[in-house]
């Protein structure tokens, strides 16, 4: 799953560079999956699916507030 994310954020830039795409679109895509990956970290390798429910919601809380702000700071 991480890899395939990963693939898609590269194909992502790749397109956007040879095509002409939309950066704006190719940059809140690459974020998503970056933040995405972020999450799959922490809950399968840090692991969070066993650790408390403040923890557990805490973590997506931070990821969720991270992912919006970078979004509203690059694109919009």
């Amino acid at each position: 799953m991480l890899v395939g994310s990963t693939l898609f954020g590269w194909w992502l830039g790749y397109t956007v560079k040879n095509v002409q795409g939309d950066i704006r679109l190719a940059t809140a895509g690459v974020l998503v999956t970056a933040f995405v990956k972020t999450w799959i970290v922490g809950f399968q390798f840090m692991e969070l699916k066993q650790a408390p429910s403040w923890l557990r919601h805490g973590f997506d809380a931070w990821v969720i507030a991270m992912c919006v702000v970078l979004l509203i700071l690059c694109v919009g």
